[in-house]
C-alpha cells in the first residue's frame, strides 16, 4: 500500500478519478477471489446494506481527500497523516467504553499532536500549498475512520471479502459522479498505473490488511503499518527529491512512535467482536 500515492500521481488522472479506478477495477478480482475462497459475495439483508453503503460513503470521501493531498504535499507526509485514523479509532473504542484513556494511550495522542505540528510547520514553512495537502490528509484519516467504525459494526455479520467487495462498490458509484463533476480528466493514456493501485492498494493491500486485522496481534499490525510512511517518503526523494528537514524527520518519528503506542492495547475487528465494548 505504500506505493499507492506514487501511483496515484502517475496515473495520469484526476485525484478523485485514481480513487474510482482503484476500487472500480478492483471488484471483479474481488468477487473471483471471494467465490475461490469463500464464502461468495451476496447482497446482506436488512440494515446490513445501509451499513455498507455508509461505509462505501465513508471510504469514497476518505480516498477524494486522500488523493488530493498526495498531490500537494510530500509523499510521507500524506502517509502519515492518513494513518491519523488509529488515534481516532481509539477514542472511538474509549468513548464506547464510557472511559478515560490510559496513561499509554495518552501518551500517545499527544506524540501525534506534537508530530502532526512539526511536521505542518515544516509544510507551511515550504508552501500554503503543502499545507493544504497535510489538511487534505489529515481529513482522509479522520474519514477513513468513519471507514472502520463502519467496518466494525458489519464484521459480525457480513464476512470480510464481501463487505470489502460491497463497500468498494458502493464507493465507485459514489466517486464517478464526484469526479465528473469537477471536470476531471477520467480516462488515463497509460492504464498501468491505476490497474496497478487497484491490485496493490485495494485488492491485495485492503485484503491482507483485513484478514491480518482479524488473524494477528494489534501491534504487529501496527507495526507492519509503520513501514507506509517510510517507503512513502524514499519513493518521494528518489521520484520527486522530496527531501524531509531535521524537524520533519521528528515529527514523523512522534507520529510513529505515537502509532505504535496507541496499537498496544488489544482492539481491532477480531478483538472487538470477541470483547465487545
Amino acid at each position: 500500500m505504500a506505493f499507492g500515492p506514487w501511483l496515484v500521481r502517475l496515473a495520469g488522472v484526476g485525484p478523485v478519478a485514481a480513487g474510482f479506478w482503484r476500487l472500480a477495477l478492483a471488484l471483479p478480482f474481488l468477487f473471483l477471489i471471494a467465490r475461490v475462497i469463500g464464502p461468495p459475495v451476496h447482497w446482506p439483508k436488512g440494515a446490513l446494506v445501509i451499513l455498507t453503503a455508509f461505509a462505501g460513503f465513508f471510504f469514497a470521501a476518505d480516498l477524494a481527500a486522500w488523493h488530493t493531498g498526495i498531490h500537494m504535499t510530500k509523499l510521507g507526509n500524506a502517509t502519515l497523516f492518513g494513518n491519523i485514523s488509529s488515534f481516532a479509532f481509539a477514542a472511538w473504542g474509549l468513548w464506547l467504553a464510557r472511559r478515560l484513556p490510559s496513561a499509554l494511550q495518552s501518551a500517545a495522542l499527544l506524540l501525534a499532536a506534537v508530530g502532526a505540528a512539526l511536521l505542518m510547520g515544516g509544510s507551511a514553512e515550504l508552501s500554503a500549498r503543502h499545507l493544504r495537502g497535510d489538511l487534505f490528509a489529515l481529513a482522509a484519516g479522520l474519514l477513513y475512520t468513519g471507514y472502520l467504525i463502519a467496518v466494525e459494526r458489519g464484521r459480525g455479520q457480513l464476512d470480510a471479502l464481501p463487505l470489502l467487495f460491497l463497500a468498494s462498490a458502493f464507493g465507485a458509484v459514489m466517486l464517478l459522479p464526484l469526479s465528473l463533476a469537477l471536470g476531471e480528466r477520467l480516462i488515463p493514456g497509460d492504464w498501468t498505473p491505476v490497474l496497478l493501485l487497484a491490485l496493490g492498494s485495494q485488492v491485495l493491500g485492503q485484503g491482507l490488511l483485513v484478514y491480518a486485522i482479524g488473524a494477528l496481534p494489534p501491534l504487529v499490525v501496527g507495526l507492519a503499518l509503520l513501514t507506509q510512511p517510510a517507503i512513502s517518503a524514499l519513493i518521494g526523494w528518489v521520484a520527486y527529491r522530496e527531501t524531509l528537514s531535521p524537524l520533519d524527520w521528528l515529527g514523523a518519528a512522534a507520529i510513529a512512535l505515537a502509532l505504535v503506542l496507541v496499537r498496544l492495547p488489544d482492539r481491532g475487528l477480531r478483538e472487538a467482536e470477541e470483547r465487545p465494548t
